[in-house]
């Protein structure tokens, strides 16, 4: 088969970020005007995108207003050269910074003095935990961060990490469809999280949250991360319990998920087959720490190209989910990389240079972690042209230093900002 391996998994990678783009699936979903004003709210990576789709499919002479909250540089260009009747201000992910705070406080303040003529949009994606900052009573804003960072550090799952947010938080877990009664709230998500449970997206600030105060304690205590007294003492009492099923101020409201992790997998598996590739979907919920996840589907890749079990070659394996990187070094020794380049350099060097063996790894966010690139590519040469570089594999998977392992092969995925987010994205190519 004639194939070029980089580019047939990048397209596969750029079908998936296409299908979850708000301009493509965003009209589906749209009610028509009420009686009432619409309000627009949201947060997270797509924020800008989803905002940017609604106010050009929203009728013109129906009022239409709002505040959405994005990641720096994650408005799309020509939202941010024309703005639309819903303004978008951009703050800090995945740490939370002032402007984050501010946001919230705004968005906040604008569910003041709704009706039940009223319709509240809210746009929802990944990354809205960070980005909608309002802490809870007993914790600053830097409480916030310092809690943030200890919790990405750790290992935590992201349903774990969301359950403390939630808690530790005034708006999120529920609290801003609370904020919003009377009126109705059609929430509209895309989804980063494994399963597509819609509490777990962005710390789910319109849907009721069956998690507890004491959840949130034990996953505390789980992963060693401190919080202060006041904060604590709330938890324990149950003074910072989220709104539950059932809560008659989310009574009426709707949550609809407009672009799931599952529906981009199979958008690169139609796109795999348009070019004679079977493809076969393991998961769109794989979790673990990333270079063990590497470890597994390196032994499967291994098993096709050897065994032709459990799928005969050639053949792509697609895959998504939330992996988890435990940091070894919390300080600026610490390596670089995300969760895709880890989950890459466990799988290369499992692989051993397996012939006819690729694999592309990537946020679909276009980040991968906080650096510049949203993923890698393994070839079955990586690992012997990083030994001629004098790079070792192991060391630099040890320092969780993905990135400069994988930048001097000039094999980084960089694609900017996507402005969408389903979250990881994992195609291998056996040839």
């Amino acid at each position: 088969m004639s194939l070029d391996p980089r580019a047939f998994l990048r397209s596969l990678f750029d079908a998936a970020i296409a299908a979850a783009q708000p301009s493509r699936v965003m009209a589906a979903h749209l009610p028509p005007p009420p009686k009432g004003r619409t309000l627009v709210l949201g947060a997270g990576k797509a924020g800008g995108a989803m905002a940017e789709a609604v106010d050009a499919l929203w009728p013109q002479g129906a009022p239409l207003s709002g505040l959405v909250v994005t990641r720096y540089g994650h408005v799309p260009p020509a939202y941010k050269q024309r703005p639309g009747r819903i303004e978008v201000v951009e703050a800090a992910h995945p740490v939370p910074d002032q402007a984050g705070a501010q946001a919230a406080r705004r968005i906040a303040e604008l569910t003041r003095g709704l009706t039940a003529d009223d319709l509240v949009l809210c746009l929802v994606s990944g990354g809205g935990s960070a980005l909608l900052t309002m802490p809870a009573e007993g914790l600053l804003l830097s409480d916030k961060q310092r809690i943030n960072k200890d919790l990405l550090h750790s290992g935590a799952t992201i349903t774990e990490m969301n359950c403390v947010r939630k808690h530790l938080s005034a708006i999120k877990g529920g609290r801003l469809a609370a904020m919003c009664a009377p009126a109705r709230v059609l929430s509209l998500l895309i989804s980063d999280v494994p399963g597509d449970d819609p509490s777990v997206i962005a710390s789910g600030p319109t849907v009721a949250d069956a998690s507890t105060c004491t959840d949130a304690l034990a996953i505390l205590k789980r992963y060693g991360i401190a919080i202060p007294d006041a904060a604590h003492d709330g938890l324990l009492s149950g003074a910072l319990e989220t709104p539950k099923p059932g809560d008659p101020r989310l009574a009426g409201n709707e949550v609809r998920l407009i672009a799931t992790p599952q529906a981009s997998l199979e958008a690169a598996a139609a796109a795999a087959h348009v070019l004679g590739l079977q493809a076969h979907l393991l998961s769109d919920e794989i979790e673990g720490e990333s270079r063990e996840v590497g470890k597994v589907h390196a032994a499967m890749a291994r098993a096709v190209a050897r065994r032709a079990q459990p799928f005969a070659k050639p053949c792509v394996i697609l895959s998504g989910g939330e992996t988890t990187v435990t940091v070894k070094r919390n300080d600026a020794a610490a390596g670089r990389g995300g969760r895709a380049t880890e989950f890459l350099l466990g799988c290369a060097i499992a692989l051993q240079g397996e012939p006819d063996v690729w694999a592309l790894a990537g946020d679909t966010d276009g980040i991968d972690g906080v650096e510049s690139n949203a993923g890698a590519i393994v070839t079955p040469t990586t690992l012997a042209r990083g030994a001629a570089l004098g790079l070792k594999a192991q060391e630099r998977l040890d320092a969780n230093d993905a990135w400069h392992y994988f930048e001097p092969l000039g094999d980084l995925v960089v694609t900017g900002p996507t402005f969408t987010n389903v979250n990881d994205f994992r195609a291998l190519l056996i040839l």
